[in-house]
């Protein structure tokens, strides 16, 4: 594990020298051109530009007859499944439904203006989503239920699932069997930013999509970025991101733990530990170099150090910093949780391990990162739908409003507009 301390400046200088860091030892490449040479193959060769990008990075060696897995398939993965990991994936499944529902209030707002006339303020979901669940260094079932749940409570009709598959061009049977427990039939055995355009684009066998969901790598966030204006995505979601906030009474090995577990999702992932006593900065780092130690998944883990002068330069370093998930351990700091403004996810207290929201919390853990939290939050039921404005207007809210039409139309060098509005206004 590599371990970095910080010097403490001020919030937001601190906070970018960490980004500074944690980029300048990410093996990106060259992602940018890479993504783009990858979308033009898929927007002009279509399935055979697909099967050949699916061949060559998701690693198949056996090319299946098609990439769309039969959904009989992912009822038997269902059903074959470990009655432990069933249970489980079912309470995660029903707590990402609770949450998710309770955020859909009334889809409806109706207004009656003083002129006289209605303005009725409707919601209502996107015609299809495509779901990304990562595969490689682990497979993500749970991936599947945090984005189909919200997307089925928002009312979306069509639901595609794409998962990179193995070396014999199979998906993950976990994946499929979630898919199975969201009654989710179309699933494409495809991954990385190939899957991403075949799900914006469409291809011969492959349906266009409106948005795009779903946590991944670089290679895959950069596609979602790219595509947004073609189609919507819920943010930059990947990779995974921790930041701690501890004090005295934060217990050196749960939070080592809490650390490792992030960086199970491979070492792009930044670890950043913030407190205000030098020794227990100490402590944890001891502890996480540890524990990594035992772990080979962990080694290469990159974590950064910083001690504040107090608990409230921490939270103004973990609001410009705006990690995806943001562990308050430290006692006192649970007092000061409602100041947190950027992080995706905020854990609050000694028992609030990430893991939890990872999985069967409710929450969801599809969140965003590389800062985007100042602008945008977790995927929900809202990331599915879309607002629509309906306005009735009368005769009487017709003569009404049409002087003020007309001079704010003049005025912009648009006079047009202002006839239209005044024709009506003497029927």
């Amino acid at each position: 594990m590599r371990v970095e301390r910080f010097e403490w400046e001020d919030a937001t200088v601190t906070a970018k020298a960490l980004r500074d860091w944690f980029l300048a030892s990410t093996p990106t490449g060259d992602v940018v051109s890479t993504v783009q040479q990858i979308r033009d193959e898929i927007k002009e060769g279509r399935d055979a530009a697909l099967r050949r990008l699916v061949e060559k990075f998701d690693g198949v060696e056996q090319m299946p007859e098609s990439l769309r897995v039969d959904p009989e398939e992912a009822r038997a993965a269902l059903a074959a499944l470990d009655p432990s990991l069933r249970g489980a994936m079912e309470e995660a499944a029903a707590n990402i439904r609770a949450v998710a529902t309770a955020q859909v209030n009334n889809a409806t707002e109706s207004v009656r203006l003083p002129q006289g006339h209605t303005v009725t303020v409707r919601e209502v979901p996107v015609r299809s989503v495509g779901v990304y669940a990562p595969g490689g260094r682990a497979v993500y079932p749970s991936s599947v239920l945090m984005c189909a749940i919200p997307a089925q409570v928002a009312g979306v009709e069509q639901i595609a699932v794409a998962s990179p598959p193995n070396r014999s061009g199979r998906v993950a049977s976990p994946v499929l069997a979630a898919a199975a427990l969201c009654g989710i039939e179309e699933i494409y055995a495809m991954g990385g930013a190939q899957a991403v355009y075949a799900l914006v684009y469409g291809t011969e066998t492959v349906m266009a999509t409106d948005v795009i969901v779903g946590p991944g790598n670089f290679w895959v966030q950069e596609a979602k970025r790219e595509s947004m204006g073609v189609v919507g995505i819920d943010s930059y979601a990947g990779p995974s991101e921790l930041m701690v906030v501890a004090g005295h009474d934060t217990d050196p090995q749960w939070a080592a733990l809490d650390l490792c577990a992030q960086a199970e999702h491979g070492p792009e992932s930044p670890l950043v530990v913030a407190a205000v006593e030098t020794h227990v900065l100490e402590q944890i780092a001891a502890a996480t170099e540890a524990a990594a130690a035992g772990r080979s998944s962990v080694a290469d883990a990159s974590m950064a150090l910083v001690r504040t002068p107090d608990l409230s330069d921490a939270i103004d370093l973990a609001n410009a910093f705006a990690p995806e998930h943001l562990e308050l351990l430290e006692e006192d700091a649970i007092l000061q949780a409602d100041r947190i403004r950027t992080a995706g996810c905020v854990f609050v207290g000694r028992y609030g391990a990430t893991a939890f929201g990872d999985y069967v919390a409710g929450s969801n853990h599809v969140l965003p990162t590389a800062q985007s939290g100042r602008f945008t939050g977790p995927l929900g039921p809202g990331t599915f739908r879309r607002r629509i404005s309906k306005v009735e207007i009368d005769a009487d809210a017709a003569a009404a409003m049409a002087p003020r039409v007309d001079v704010l139309a003049r005025a912009e060098g648009l006079p047009v507009h202002g006839e239209s509005a005044m024709i009506r206004s003497n029927p």
